[in-house]
């Protein structure tokens, strides 16, 4: 039976490269002062024998693991993935690890995750949606990590907001649908209740009824394709069907433009305007065509990893915590114009 490979210490490597242990430690620190020729012994020593630095141990001598948690649900949405594909990207860039902890299933493997996480001693985390309960957040917060809270409305002293300005947006749509001669519109969302979703669904009805409009609203579901779908069969099978629907996502859109199309045999734009929220790839496939609103989703992950990075490096502040203000940023949303709604 083969036996276990001995862990290679750094001490190893120093002996086998003729140098000291602190030479060692100065070839693995970025920016630390080594000469090129003790650098390539050192390096050449640890191939030789398969050494590996351990940054955990490193991280925590420091008070810090460079963990940073990515707290999320319905991460196989289309919009849900790219906003983690941007945040482990510039993780990566910053030398952090990102870990993923799922909360679609809010059970007790949930809270052993983020138990494990905060073991590790995960320095941050980042919750990405509205979904996920307060609790988890708040147990995040009571174990010191800096916190940024993506479309969230939880207030939290010494943490990072990051929400999207949804008015203008719902007032271009109330405008378009009105310029394209539609005078009975609806509005479809899921029942996920997420602050942001249920500021899309205020802000339009908002925007309706300053234009004199009135709007039926129609709600099912989690936030999927499938929820598009039968979002569709409730409202065109009733008497007075919609010609104009503003949907609080694409993936509803989408659901909702196939089933029309399919089952109810409607033409888009010509007998039903839609428009959706979130611009993920799939708005843009010739098969839907869709204006919707773009979320400036790289920018979130831009100044979500800054803002940790920054405050890492900011000495103690002076105030306690829970005295330290919350820093909010507030992002506008850019309307995309395409085929899915007349005169756009």
């Amino acid at each position: 039976m083969q036996q276990p490979r001995a862990v290679v210490s750094a001490q190893d490597v120093a002996d086998r490269a003729g140098v000291s242990r602190s030479a060692v430690s100065r070839t693995f620190t970025p920016g630390a002062s080594v000469s090129d020729a003790t650098r390539q012994r050192v390096m050449k020593a640890a191939e030789e024998l398969g050494y590996h630095v351990n940054h955990l141990a490193r991280g925590l001598v420091r008070n810090r693991s460079g963990i940073v948690c990515l707290i999320a649900s319905e991460v196989d949405t289309p919009y849900r993935a790219s906003l983690v594909r941007w945040m482990t990207q510039y993780l990566q860039e910053a030398g952090k690890v990102a870990m993923l902890i799922n909360t679609d299933r809010s059970d007790e493997r949930v809270s052993a995750a983020l138990q494990q996480a905060i073991h590790f001693r995960a320095d941050a985390s980042i919750i990405l949606s509205g979904m996920p309960d307060s609790g988890i957040t708040r147990l995040c917060y009571r174990h010191g990590q800096q916190l940024v809270l993506i479309n969230r409305d939880d207030a939290l002293p010494g943490t990072l907001s990051l929400n999207l300005d949804s008015r203008p947006a719902a007032e271009m749509a109330v405008n378009a649908f009105l310029r394209a001669g539609c005078s009975r519109i609806a509005f479809v969302n899921s029942l996920a209740g997420t602050p942001s979703l249920l500021k899309r669904e205020a802000d339009f009805l908002t925007a309706a009824q300053q234009a004199g409009i009135a709007v039926q609203v129609e709600r099912f579901g989690s936030t999927s394709y499938e929820s598009g779908q039968i979002l569709a069969q409730r409202l065109l099978t009733r008497s007075v069907r919609p010609d104009a629907v503003c949907c609080a996502t694409d993936l509803l859109a989408c659901g909702f433009m196939d089933e029309a199309r399919h089952r109810f045999a409607l033409r888009i734009p010509e007998d039903l305007c839609i428009i959706g929220h979130d611009n993920i790839a799939q708005s843009g496939w010739s098969a839907y065509d869709l204006t919707t609103f773009a979320q400036p989703v790289e920018q979130f992950a831009r100044d979500a990893i800054d803002w940790l990075v920054a405050a890492e490096a900011q000495p103690e502040s002076l105030l306690p915590r829970a005295e330290q203000p919350q820093a909010r940023k507030i992002y506008p949303v850019d309307v995309v114009w395409r085929g899915s709604v007349r005169g756009g």
